[in-house]
């Protein structure tokens, strides 16, 4: 995202003679999310754009234009990809596949190479660049502070092959030497789990609730209400309980890892 679009709006707030803070409160918004819009990191919503227009008296400006953010993903995962940017802390759990944040070039390139209506080979390299972009959350420790619950099936499932998962697998078991991630598998040993109706991710924030966002096929949901996100990471925490250790979990990645790369 260019830059010139926030260092317009600091110019607008000070002009204004507004603090980050004193624009956030008359625009219903946060003071971190007003620092990352006039640092270039984040790109408004429609709605907060409109609200800034209105406090600062720019007509629809801020909202006319809006930088192109050019991150290729699906519309229901807009909203939940601006707050994984802003996340202090990131519980993930995956049913099916390793979450995004976590993928590598490869195993991402498998995944999204198999969707349906099919892509095109250029299509395909945009989804795998803005997987890997995401995964830059990673970069700047201690945060976000990130937990994988994995049900087994996401490391049985062979996704592009043995060598693919291989590598996959290995890279999470570095992420957790690294200390970066703490990974939790829930073995099929377990039967029934509270999480078994599809992928959910946690997020908690350094000053505004927390959410939750869950998805399954071909849809996906951002939930805030108080009283959804409680229960949720309730039915997140039980899960947590009844999976492997950390180190019982490192080593079966270990030793799935290894299975993959003898075959």
């Amino acid at each position: 995202m260019s830059n010139t679009y926030g260092e317009w709006l600091k110019e607008m707030r000070r002009a204004a003679g507004l603090t980050q803070q004193e624009l956030a409160d008359a625009a219903v918004m946060t003071r971190s999310h007003i620092a990352h819009i006039e640092a270039g990191r984040r790109v408004p919503s429609k709605e907060d754009a409109r609200r800034l227009d209105t406090t600062l008296n720019t007509g629809n400006v801020l909202s006319s234009f809006l930088p192109d953010d050019d991150a290729a993903v699906a519309d229901y995962f807009e909203a939940a990809l601006l707050l994984e940017q802003q996340a202090l802390a990131i519980r993930e759990f995956a049913l099916s596949y390793i979450p995004g944040i976590l993928q590598t070039k490869r195993y991402a390139r498998a995944i999204l190479g198999m969707s349906f209506p099919p892509v095109g080979e250029e299509e395909c390299d945009r989804l795998v660049v803005t997987r890997l972009e995401r995964a830059r959350v990673l970069d700047n420790p201690p945060n976000p502070a990130v937990w994988a619950l994995l049900d087994e099936a996401v490391l049985r499932r062979s996704v592009g092959g043995p060598d693919v998962m291989a590598e996959q697998i290995l890279h999470l078991v570095e992420l957790v030497q690294a200390g970066r991630v703490r990974v939790h598998v829930m073995p099929f040993t377990l039967g029934f789990h509270p999480l078994m109706d599809g992928m959910l991710t946690l997020m908690t924030f350094e000053d505004q609730p927390p959410v939750a966002y869950s998805e399954s096929l071909r849809m996906g949901k951002v939930h805030d209400s108080p009283s959804v996100v409680q229960e949720l990471q309730s039915r997140y925490a039980l899960a947590l309980s009844d999976a492997l250790p950390l180190k019982e979990s490192l080593d079966l990645l270990r030793t799935t890892a290894k299975d993959y790369g003898s075959q």
